[in-house]
């Protein structure tokens, strides 16, 4: 596939006119996909130019007339050498235009050559493979009525039916205290949600029916503080000076002896 260059501007020269701006044409006549050459239609001849440049556009010089080569006179057109101003958003112009060449396909175009089906749904299980649900009530009727109508089950002695049902009920009571376990703690969680989700409506009712006057009532009913206390949270005050100062000073003297006479005997040893 051959590499597709970008176009250069050879020439600094210009049409002397204001920059085109894409918003005030047509859609369908420019293009400015980012995979493809860029091009307009002249304003002026009304035939598609390529667009010239990187970061500066401008309409490629060209002609008036198609038939240079025939002899007819070289006429440029006033249109080239125009200033390109991309001023609109290319990615939803491409939208756009994509979404309009898909409309214009033909109906036998746009739809699919090849037909799908839907696939058929499987044939639904026989009853005889129908399990239902299992529980300890299940499993004991149907022990209990194939005992009744079975003339083989006597005693403790089954027939294969007879005995593949036992087992069955004898499973189910041993799976009932795990099954039952799980059925309380999912009720008792389902309680917890309850109440978390009723809390604030019984609390609003509460203090509906007791707040307001009733509050104020008991707040004024609070007993004042007994003489000596400091605060209702340290309680009363306690003395902080000995009863008697002359005991208490004779027997500081005492044990001031005692703690003397102790610390030579420490210091010989």
């Amino acid at each position: 596939m051959p590499r597709i260059r970008p176009g250069r501007v050879r020439t600094k020269n210009t049409n002397r006119r204001a920059p085109l701006l894409l918003s005030t044409m047509a859609p369908e006549d420019f293009n400015v996909r980012p995979d493809e050459v860029k091009s307009i239609a002249c304003p002026d001849c009304r035939t598609w130019r390529r667009i010239m440049g990187d970061k500066v556009l401008k309409v490629r010089e060209h002609c008036i007339s198609d038939k240079v080569a025939e002899g007819e006179k070289h006429t440029i057109c006033p249109g080239s050498d125009q200033l390109v101003e991309v001023d609109i958003d290319v990615r939803r112009w491409q939208f756009k235009q994509d979404r309009l060449l898909r409309d214009a396909m033909p109906q036998e175009n746009r739809r699919a050559a090849r037909q799908f089906y839907k696939p058929l749904p499987a044939p639904a299980a026989p009853v005889s493979r129908i399990q239902a649900e299992v529980t300890l009530e299940t499993t004991r009727q149907s022990y209990l009525a194939h005992r009744k109508g079975c003339t083989r089950c006597v005693g403790g002695q089954h027939c294969t039916d007879g005995g593949v049902l036992a087992r069955r009920y004898v499973l189910a009571l041993q799976e009932e205290p795990a099954h039952r376990e799980a059925r309380e703690q999912l009720e008792r969680q389902e309680r917890r949600t309850t109440r978390k989700q009723t809390a604030p409506a019984v609390r609003k009712a509460q203090w509906a029916k007791h707040g307001g006057e009733t509050v104020e009532k008991a707040n004024n009913l609070c007993t004042a503080r007994t003489s000596g206390s400091l605060s209702e949270f340290r309680g009363p005050g306690l003395p902080l000076a000995p009863q008697d100062v002359k005991a208490h000073d004779r027997r500081q003297a005492e044990l001031g002896k005692q703690y003397a006479r102790k610390i030579p005997a420490t210091s010989a040893a």
